[in-house]
């Protein structure tokens, strides 16, 4: 639900606003979703508010029947992985938050959010389009009215209420990151943390690490931690405990580690003697 606002206000709206919905072809909708090459899955979702928007139009009269512009455009394919972060880049990207604060390289919004996205396993659009009205700092939550799976409540721990109680209001927008500079749509929320990343990734050296793949981090140093799976999918808001299953092989080092200890105890025990 949310990805699809951002889909239509941050690309669909900026792009096509100035063109009558009849007049929409082919064409134009290969050189938006070829302009989102970079990001597949977000130019797939574009594509499909896309045709779902020319599906209705050609419904209620405003395009001709079976008239889509979206048909026969190939999706760019979506390779299923994730990516974490080592504990060394953790490290190399907080030195490169600290950098970006002190010297102002990149915008404070930018850094507030990625230490959301972070501190938290947000999924992106949720922290973007994120409005003060759904923050309960009291609470310790974000209560989210709507998300990619439905109402959602995000447990806030203390670094990221930090975060939170540190940002301003901005009293002109209801949104936590309202939107600024080049591309954003005045009034709306921030739409892309393309650019701050592109150079904290340069910065940190992360070579192949999407924004998205903060919150597999997040989910990464929960199995480090001891959490089960269920509590990760709970931290998540995953709605099918099968969509966490991808992290399950990240179990088999705490495993190990504790079956270490528990074999390193028991292994003395038994070359002990007796008194």
């Amino acid at each position: 639900m949310r990805l699809y606002k951002l889909a239509i206000d941050g690309h669909l709206r900026p792009r096509l606003a100035t063109v009558a919905i009849e007049d929409v072809s082919s064409a134009e909708i290969i050189r938006l979703h070829h302009g989102l090459r970079a990001t597949p899955y977000m130019a797939n979702r574009v594509l499909a508010v896309a045709s779902k928007l020319m599906n209705w139009a050609a419904q209620h009269g405003y395009r001709g029947a079976h008239s889509n512009p979206c048909d026969g455009v190939e999706k760019f394919p979506e390779a299923a992985r994730s990516r974490y972060l080592t504990p060394s880049e953790l490290l190399r990207l907080g030195a490169a938050l600290r950098i970006a604060a002190r010297y102002e390289t990149i915008s404070p919004a930018a850094i507030a959010a990625l230490k959301l996205l972070l501190l938290t396993g947000a999924r992106v659009s949720e922290i973007l389009s994120l409005r003060w009205a759904e923050v309960d700092l009291a609470g310790g939550a974000l209560r989210l009215s709507d998300s990619k799976t439905g109402a959602k409540t995000i447990v806030l721990n203390e670094p990221a209420l930090d975060v939170l109680r540190g940002w301003p209001h901005y009293a002109r927008s209801p949104y936590v990151f309202p939107g600024e500079g080049r591309g954003e749509r005045k009034g709306l929320h921030r739409v892309s943390l393309a650019d701050p990343w592109a150079w904290m990734k340069k910065r940190a050296r992360l070579r192949d690490v999407r924004v998205h793949d903060l919150r597999h981090s997040f989910a990464s140093v929960s199995v480090s931690n001891g959490q089960t799976l269920p509590m990760i999918g709970a931290l998540l808001g995953h709605s099918q405990p099968a969509t966490t299953q991808r992290y399950a092989h990240l179990m088999d080092d705490p495993l190990r580690a504790a079956s270490a200890a528990t074999g390193a105890t028991i292994a003395t025990a038994l070359e002990r003697r007796a008194r």
